[in-house]
């Protein structure tokens, strides 16, 4: 079995994960500027927190991977400094906005009304301070860190370290989320009634 001494995945899980509070109605997220920070308005519970492996997704420093859960879109609202805000890429299918002063990205919008997800934004629960986000569920794309540079040689340890958080680490997103997007693929072909 491989070592997972020493294995770093991200600073919220890194010591183990903390539960969610179903009773948890959002809070506030705040990019990492000392002055004028962006901040947005999460009005409810996220869902599907996890933690990803994609080379688009904002992961803090020293992280090999991100955080991210998703919430309804009519629950964000920026509150604070969204003069701030760009899109990193308009073109990509999840537009992040991100803050122009320190990079942090504060959440991802689908405007694509034909995608699986659309009407669900992304968000990192890692940018507030109040305690009972929904709770990180599994790890996506884990092969993807291997992009941003870290060594196939560690993958083992990291799968482990992933299975000893209670992450199932998937090489792309969890069975329901693949499910929910084939189902949704089906629908529009007429593969299955709408």
């Amino acid at each position: 079995m491989a070592s997972t001494d020493g294995v770093k995945i991200h600073p919220a899980v890194d010591n183990g994960i903390k539960p969610g509070n179903p009773s948890f109605a959002g809070g506030v997220l705040s990019c990492h500027c000392a002055s004028n920070p962006v901040r947005v308005r999460v009005g409810a519970q996220t869902a599907h927190n996890h933690v990803c492996g994609c080379t688009k997704c904002w992961k803090p420093d020293g992280a090999i991977f991100s955080q991210v859960a998703v919430v309804s879109r009519d629950a964000i609202e920026v509150v604070e400094n969204g003069d701030k805000l760009e899109i990193v890429n308009v073109e990509a299918p999840i537009q992040r906005h991100r803050c122009k002063g320190c990079g942090v990205h504060m959440y991802g919008r689908i405007e694509n009304k034909d995608h699986p997800f659309y009407g669900l934004d992304f968000v990192h629960t890692e940018l507030s301070d109040q305690a009972g986000w929904s709770a990180p569920e599994f790890a996506a794309f884990v092969s993807s860190i291997i992009e941003s540079g870290v060594d196939p040689s560690r993958m083992d340890g990291i799968r482990a370290r992933l299975r000893e958080l209670g992450l199932e680490p998937y090489d792309a997103l969890s069975p329901p989320l693949m499910d929910a997007i084939a189902t949704h693929i089906a629908k529009r072909s007429g593969a299955l009634p709408a």
